[in-house]
């Protein structure tokens, strides 16, 4: 299979290259995915301040439903483009962490 030591030494550092670019793909990815939920927590924790201001001012019983509603409605939209989010990072996470390691298997493959 290999011709020489060099021939194999070669090999040897190209799968060391391609795990290396999938480890440091996965770093990122980690990273960007922690920097987005990080971002919809704090978003999310200042929205129930605001909604628990809003109804120790509301004035009757129907204006608290309403706030309640009102945030109940957009809480639900924004998990749901958040969730689409997330899965999308991960996505392409999964695709970029691979890319290096199926170039290098199809480089191994007889041809």
């Amino acid at each position: 299979m290999y011709a020489t030591f060099e021939d194999f030494q070669k090999f040897g550092k190209q799968q060391f290259d391609a795990v290396a670019a999938a480890a440091t793909s996965l770093t990122k990815g980690w990273q960007e995915l922690a920097a987005e939920t990080t971002e919809f927590s704090k978003k999310a924790i200042a929205a129930n301040t605001d909604v628990f201001e809003k109804l120790l001012g509301a004035r009757t019983l129907d204006s608290a439903i309403q706030i309640q509603t009102e945030f109940a409605k957009s809480t639900y939209e924004e998990l749901v483009a958040e969730t689409t989010r997330i899965g999308e990072l991960y996505a392409r996470l999964a695709k970029e962490a691979f890319k290096p390691i199926e170039t290098a298997y199809a480089a191994v493959q007889p041809k």
